[in-house]
């Protein structure tokens, strides 16, 4: 599973380095800003005239394909990551359970009442006798 997602991942990259790439050599409609400034007259002399048309149907295909990729991937990861996991837990379980012993439950020591130390306060108790003042 690792290599496929390797190299599902190593598509994803170059998909987006390709895509940033064609939407910075388009021109926009009003033929200024971002496309110019990058190159956008090298589409002109690369496709023809008709550039406008060949650059947004590659766009159209690597957007899609970015999608697939992105979601392929995501499933494939999320597959591999939830079948070692639950895997991994229960192989921890049972060795757990092997190891140790079932014990049985021991009943709490109650608590000396031992005087507190110097320094220390003693516990209120919930019934105080003290009079009550006007």
């Amino acid at each position: 599973m690792s290599f496929i997602s390797g190299v599902l991942l190593f598509f994803l990259i170059v998909n987006c380095l390709v895509l940033i790439l064609l939407v910075l050599v388009q021109l926009p409609k009003k033929d200024a800003g971002a496309g110019i400034a990058f190159g956008g007259g090298t589409a002109d002399a690369l496709f023809g005239a008709g550039s406008g048309n060949v650059l947004t149907k590659i766009t159209k295909y690597a957007t899609v394909a970015l999608l697939v990729l992105c979601l392929l991937l995501g499933y494939i990861m999320d597959r591999a990551h939830h079948s070692t996991s639950a895997a991994t837990f229960e192989k921890q379980v049972e060795q757990k359970q092997m190891q140790t012993p079932a014990a049985a439950p021991t009943a709490p020591k109650p608590a000396a009442s031992t005087p507190p130390a110097a320094g220390q306060f003693a516990p209120l108790s919930t019934a105080t006798n003290a009079p009550a003042t006007k």
